[in-house]
């Protein structure tokens, strides 16, 4: 894993969401996307090298839709940049890690993604990132 690629943080409405943190940061989003197979739309913000991802729910029955039901707003996930998803995947595997898919997804932002079971990382969704030639 090379870096923090970006905190992934659930929230009920994007576009309230997307003031307080326009307030905080003083810049707009500089992308916003819906991800049709997660059921979400998202808007990413940049603070010097650091992302932050704002997830809403799109569909009822959505990951986000219920981990808001469960936890409320609040951070949902820390995603990390790779060089090579499908062989961090496969090592991790190896290391007893529990991959949520056996293959990476198309994700927001322009990337390939794969998610590890929070029961396999003290609670904690981890997000696998590389960026799509």
């Amino acid at each position: 894993m090379d870096k923090i690629e970006h905190i992934g943080i659930a929230v009920k409405d994007l576009e309230v969401s997307n003031r307080i943190f326009e307030k905080l940061f003083g810049v707009p989003p500089y992308k916003q996307e819906v991800v049709l197979t997660e059921g979400v739309r998202t808007s990413f913000f940049e603070s010097g090298p650091n992302k932050i991802e704002l997830l809403e729910a799109t569909t009822e029955d959505s990951p986000i839709a219920k981990f808001l039901e469960k936890r409320g707003e609040g951070i949902h996930h820390i995603a990390f940049a790779v060089e090579d998803i499908r062989s961090e995947m496969e090592r991790l595997k190896n290391e007893g890690f529990v991959l949520l898919s056996e293959e990476p997804k198309s994700g927001a932002d322009n990337k390939w993604v794969a998610f590890l079971h929070p029961k396999s990382t003290n609670g904690v969704l981890i997000e696998l990132c590389q960026d799509k030639e």
